[in-house]
């Protein structure tokens, strides 16, 4: 399957075809069900994003990483990177890599 260049933005959740678009963090070369199991991942990632915020606005004080349902969120951010690192340019591998980031973690 043919590969096409796009630019991800994980902050905004987007997936740009053009890279004047808009802002993005990454460039990836991805297939068309590649591109579609980021958009899958970024929408399961919005959900949890706003459980955890309705969750803190119930419970205020209770630490993250105390909070066992924010591991669903951490668990989908964690399955965006690896995509990313799978089907990023070198730059971003090289980006990732200097995050810190560790291939195949898991939440």
């Amino acid at each position: 399957m043919d590969r096409r260049r796009y630019y991800v933005s994980v902050q905004s959740k987007s997936i740009l075809e053009n890279q004047g678009d808009g802002a993005y963090e990454f460039e990836v070369d991805a297939t068309p069900e590649e591109v579609q199991t980021l958009r899958d991942l970024f929408a399961a990632l919005e959900i949890h994003e706003y459980g955890t915020a309705f969750r803190i606005a119930l419970q205020p004080g209770l630490p993250y990483h105390h909070d066992r349902q924010n591991d669903a969120y951490d668990d989908d951010l964690n399955e965006i990177y690896n995509l990313l690192h799978r089907i990023g340019t070198e730059e971003t591998v090289r980006h990732l890599d200097g995050m810190r980031y560790e291939p195949g973690l898991e939440g």
